[in-house]
Order: structure tokens, then C-alpha cells, then sequence
């Protein structure tokens, strides 16, 4: 059954079934939760869409609080009709399955009339335009407050939408002879430091075992207190992922060539060591960071951290640097599940293994995260355990 609904129309009688608003709070739940990524609700179309609602009796207008002016600003809500407008909306939104019309099918359709060098450019235009919308819909998804499910499987489903188009066009590219890697050979895919260093980001030990951890650059910030809840936390990883991305764009026009930002990981420490056994995270140390190929310089660094600063407005971008670890020997495992699960694992490292093998830690304890607590269930979270060690000294 149709109901008649457009999906601007639908999405806003959705937002008044949750609760009566009027236009600002509509506007501001609109950017909040992203809904602009898939939905065409300009500030000036909101009141036109209430509108038309409110001709067909699907929500009504109450009086609201009043504004700085002293004057009542106009509140919405759904009448019953529209409630029930609503549900048969959304189910028949969720069960159909039709047709979409991306422009980009219609160029690929007259891509013969375009010049070759002209297509590789479009598809690299479309590659930086992907990967810049992935990374302000991640950023909206992480600085938001904490959201219903159905609120976070739209963010999920939108990214998922997103990196989708970003697989396939990096294939489609590499066949054109559109990508390339350091050297500039044509058809080679960008560097991934996941495929290069594969002993270190894709382990499958779930037990100890020693690995031989090469030198490594990486963007840093450093900060104190609980991931979790720490603002400070928040805005170094919004920060590392900006000058990231902004690294990657411009390394595709350098003769290192295209990269795949690697994943978070993070150096810890605290003042007293039983601050992690106590899970006591308000004075945890740490230093989030984010790998970068070998060819990349502290000028080029600089560079993108003017960039990204000028053009996303982030003071934590200020304190993003270029980081160089030399972890050499290092005990490592495959952890699989939630973080405050370590414990077990880091007790038997410090009380079992080492001892046993001679060993004691030599640096930070250092962690790869390869899931996203956002998206992955907790028991599904994949984090890569390193603590670099050495002989143990003599007694």
C-alpha cells in the first residue's frame, strides 16, 4: 500500500511521532543525525513539508515556549492519523525494494565521448569527493551524543552505502590504469599498511608470541584521561582522522602515490601501574595514532595539517604531529572481544610469559584497533595487543 508519503514528508512526520518540535529543533535533529546524507530537507523546505503535512491532518500545531523575543514559536506534533500514517510509511519504506538512479551510472554510460586522461580524472574527482563524505559522516556519527539503534543502523547503512561505491571504484579505477601506488606503477592498488606489515595488523594469534616490530611513522596527539568520555579524547581522533584524509588526498598527486588510511591505534600509560587494573581511566595516559606510509615527510605533514586546520576549524588539529617508533622485539596476540576483557591476557603476559621466557617490557603498551565499538558488537571487537620487550636484566 502506498502511503503517499514523499520521503521528505515521511521523515519529518517521523521526527514529530518521536516528539513535538518546531522548525529550529527539526532542523538541528536533521544535522545532527546526518539525515542530510540521504534526504533532500533544506531549513527553507522544512516549513513547506510541515505544511503540506498539516493540510492533510497528519500533524497539528501547539503552542511552544517562547523565543528570546517573548513570542511563541510554533510547535508540531502528529495526530493520530499521522501516526498511523507514519508506521505504514516506514514499513512499506523498509520491506520495498526500488529502483535508485545515481547520475554516475548515466556519465559511465557516455564515458566512450569522454577522452580517457578526462575519465581517470572525473573518477579520481568522485574517489576524494567518497572518501571526504565518509570521513563527515564518521565525524557526525562520533561527535553526536549517544543515539537510539535505529539511529545508528542508518549511520551503519549509510557508510556501508559509502564504502561500498569506494571498493568498487578503486577496482574500477585500477583496471582503467587509474591507480597507483609508490612508484607511480599504473594498476597497482594504493599502499594499505594492513597488507604490507600483515604480521602486525592482521594476526591470528590469540595467544602470546614474539614479532619483530619495524621502525614506523604515524600522525599523533597525545592527551590523559577516559577514552570513553574524555572530550579531549574525541577531538584528538577527530583530529587525526582529518589531517589523515587530507594526507591521502594529496599523496595521490605525488609520486609516493595513493594510501589507504590504516586504523586507530594507541600508545597508554599511566603514573601508577594499578590505575589499568583498577580500570581507573580518568588518569590513564595516552597517544592516539594513525600509521603513514614511509615516503611521507614532516613537510608533507605540516602541509596538510594547514590545510585540514583552514578548512574543518578543529583546534586539536594544532596539536596533531609526526610520531617515529622503533619497537623492535615485541610480545603481541589477537585480542576478540570487548576491551575491558584484557585483563586476563595482559596478567598472564606479565606473570606467565615474560618470566617465562626470559623477557621484560622495554616501551608503551601499545594496541591496534580493528573494529569500531561503534558499529561491531562488543564480543566481535578485534584489537591487536603489543608490548615490546627485552631480556630481562640480571639480578
Amino acid at each position: 500500500m502506498d502511503s503517499g508519503l514523499t520521503a521528505a514528508e515521511l521523515t519529518l512526520l517521523g521526527l514529530l511521532v518521536e516528539q513535538p518540535r518546531h522548525g529550529y529543533e527539526l532542523d538541528a535533529v536533521i544535522e545532527e543525525r546526518g539525515m542530510r546524507e540521504w534526504t533532500e530537507i533544506g531549513f527553507s523546505s522544512i516549513y513547506y513539508l510541515l505544511t503540506r503535512l498539516r493540510e492533510r491532518g497528519l500533524i497539528e500545531q501547539t503552542e511552544g515556549p517562547t523565543s528570546g523575543r517573548d513570542k511563541r514559536r510554533k510547535v508540531f506534533a502528529a495526530t493520530a492519523e499521522g501516526r498511523r500514517a507514519c508506521a505504514a510509511g516506514a514499513e512499506e519504506a523498509i520491506a520495498e525494494l526500488r529502483p535508485v538512479f545515481p547520475r554516475v551510472l548515466v556519465g559511465l554510460a557516455n564515458q566512450p565521448a569522454v577522452d580517457h586522461g578526462r575519465v581517470l580524472e572525473a573518477l579520481e574527482r568522485r574517489s576524494r569527493a567518497l572518501a571526504e563524505r565518509i570521513a563527515e559522516v564518521g565525524r557526525a556519527e562520533a561527535a553526536g551524543p549517544a543515539v537510539p539503534e535505529f539511529v545508528q543502523a542508518i549511520f551503519d547503512y549509510s557508510l556501508g552505502q559509502l564504502r561500498a561505491e569506494q571498493e568498487w571504484l578503486e577496482r574500477y579505477r585500477a583496471s582503467l590504469g587509474g591507480a597507483h601506488r609508490q612508484g607511480g606503477e599504473p594498476g597497482m592498488a594504493p599502499y594499505d599498511v594492513k597488507k604490507d606489515l600483515k604480521e602486525l595488523y592482521a594476526p591470528k594469534n590469540t595467544d602470546w608470541a614474539v614479532v619483530d616490530v619495524p621502525p614506523q611513522q604515524f600522525l599523533a596527539v597525545d592527551g590523559t584521561g577516559n577514552p570513553n568520555t574524555a572530550p579531549a579524547h574525541a577531538r584528538a581522533v577527530e583530529a587525526l582522522y582529518a589531517v589523515a584524509y587530507t594526507l591521502k588526498f594529496a599523496a595521490k598527486r605525488t609520486e609516493g602515490g595513493d594510501f589507504v588510511v590504516g586504523p586507530l591505534e594507541g600508545l597508554w600509560w599511566a603514573d601508577r601501574p594499578e590505575a589499568f587494573t583498577s580500570r581507573a581511566k580518568d588518569s590513564w595516559n595516552w597517544t592516539m595514532m594513525i600509521s603513514l606510509p614511509p615516503w611521507i615527510t614532516e613537510a608533507d605533514v605540516e602541509e596538510a595539517r594547514r590545510t585540514a586546520l583552514a578548512k574543518k576549524k578543529l583546534p586539536a588539529i594544532g596539536e596533531v604531529r609526526r610520531h617515529t617508533l622503533h619497537e623492535g622485539p615485541s610480545a603481541q596476540l589477537l585480542h576478540i572481544g570487548p576491551y575491558d576483557d584484557e585483563g586476563p591476557a595482559l596478567h598472564r603476559l606479565h606473570h606467565e610469559y615474560l618470566p617465562a621466557n626470559g623477557l621484560r617490557p622495554t616501551a608503551l603498551h601499545h594496541e591496534v584497533y580493528l573494529g569500531d565499538p561503534r558499529r561491531a558488537a562488543p564480543e566481535k571487537l578485534r584489537t591487536v595487543v603489543r608490548q615490546p620487550v627485552g631480556p630481562a636484566r640480571e639480578l
